[in-house]
């Protein structure tokens, strides 16, 4: 309030008279509360160049060390409507357990015999497949009589051309025989013919000698009709060895088109019998796919899909199980700005959520209830919470964590960084500079090394 006025209160009224005033301007407690302040800045004055250890905080909460003993639901590979349940929330089931059982509901399995069916399917297509080999082996036996045969055949026809070669040559000889035989009968006619005119020989002479040369040009003639006749049946003698060759083949290649034929039906056939067995396989699988088994030891922890009757499609959550063996670890998100600063194998400070702990982050050694991790696994990309995931594992040569703890629960991290001095670390802060960089021991030995 301004003291504007011309009436001076402070002149006209003595507040000294009064008991409160005395109280409160008394000489003696200005001087313990003048002493209280210098000895507090003294202190606060020291307090500032105590050690302080920078830390890196981030939240998280409670995970499991190894991928295969994290909670997990159980799906159905294939479509069905829930028919019987063999567990409730909160059982305790053993790998191979059945959980529920569920019916069909796709129109093609509704047949309660279709395992049979396909087996009958599978044996008469097998039976055909039977079929098929004897029909190829039968035409395998007629292929080889066939070329068992065209081999005495053409033996047959080429001694038949040997034979008619052997005649050409005989009577091509019988041929040349008769030509000779000519010649000598038209001298000896002639010679005879002229003794005849010189009367040293009679006429009865001369006709004999004409008669012989008339039979012997008939026989010539014989003779050269003879070997055309030879000649023509090795002309013959070749077809038909030609013939035979033809004929066999056409009949060999005949069967063993059948034989392919067969081999084609018989292949096919193997095919639809691989394609029905590779069938009656799905089916007898599907069918085992109708009891939901528990993939591990474990407690069901709740009905995604309750009641009877309800349907769901494949790959659809059906319940959720939490195995029984598990190893705990943290997982924590830190900033981007403090990641460089955090490395695999560093000592971490953990405070789980509902366990009592007092925790000086800068004077670790003054806390309590606080647990040690160290870092095992450091995330490379970003996540949907613009932080960078770290996964935290007790280090077992401290003291053990809680038995109590379960996955899911909340939890806070401390990363210890270097000893500064207090009032460095306040100016840091007002400041908003980041801790300084770390570099654990065993780094920077390697990197001298």
């Amino acid at each position: 309030m301004l003291n504007i006025s011309n009436n001076k209160l402070n002149q006209s009224v003595n507040i000294e008279n009064y008991a409160s005033v005395k109280k409160v301007f008394f000489k003696k407690d200005h001087k313990h509360f003048n002493r209280f302040l210098i000895a507090f800045s003294i202190i606060l004055f020291i307090i500032l160049f105590l050690p302080w250890t920078q830390n890196v905080t981030s939240k998280g909460n409670i995970t499991t060390l190894r991928l295969d003993q994290r909670p997990q639901t159980i799906q159905s590979p294939i479509p069905g409507r829930i028919e019987k349940w063999y567990v409730r929330e909160g059982d305790s089931v053993k790998k191979g357990d059945t959980i529920l059982f569920i019916s069909e509901i796709k129109n093609e399995y509704f047949d309660p015999n279709l395992m049979k069916r396909t087996q009958q399917r599978i044996d008469a297509k097998g039976k055909s497949v039977s079929s098929y080999q004897n029909k190829v082996k039968s035409l395998d036996n007629q292929i080889a009589s066939l070329q068992q045969e065209l081999v005495l055949k053409s033996e047959q026809a080429r001694n038949k051309l040997l034979q008619a070669n052997l005649k050409v040559t005989s009577d091509s000889i019988n041929y040349e025989a008769a030509k000779t035989n000519l010649s000598i009968a038209e001298r000896q006619y002639s010679r005879t013919e002229t003794l005849q005119k010189e009367g040293l020989k009679a006429v009865k002479d001369v006709e004999e000698k004409k008669l012989k040369l008339q039979e012997t040009q008939a026989k010539i003639i014989a003779a050269e009709n003879k070997l055309l006749v030879s000649k023509n049946e090795v002309i013959n003698a070749k077809i038909e060895l030609n013939r035979i060759k033809a004929s066999y083949t056409d009949k060999i290649s005949k069967a063993e088109s059948n034989k392919f034929a067969a081999e084609s039906g018989q292949f096919d056939t193997e095919a639809q019998v691989t394609k029905l067995e590779t069938s009656f396989s799905n089916y007898s699988k599907r069918n085992e796919l109708y009891y939901i088994k528990a993939p591990q030891d474990g407690f069901i922890n709740k009905a995604i899909r309750g009641g009877i009757g309800q349907t769901f499609k494949e790959g659809e959550k059906l319940v959720g199980i939490m195995p029984t063996n598990f190893e705990i670890a943290v997982e924590s998100y830190v900033d981007p700005i403090d990641l460089p600063l955090i490395h695999k194998g560093e000592s971490v400070q953990v405070q789980f959520d509902g366990w009592p702990a007092i925790v000086f982050s800068g004077w670790p050694n003054a806390s309590y209830g606080t647990f040690t991790g160290k870092v095992v696994a450091i995330e490379n990309f970003i996540s949907d919470n613009g932080k960078y995931r770290i996964l935290i594992a007790p280090d077992k040569e401290m003291p053990e964590w809680p038995k109590a703890l379960r996955a899911g629960s909340g939890a806070r991290t401390m990363a210890l960084l270097e000893d500064v001095p207090i009032w460095y670390e306040l100016w840091r802060k007002l400041n908003g500079f980041p801790p300084n960089y770390y570099q654990p021991t065993t780094i920077n030995t390697g990197v001298k090394k």
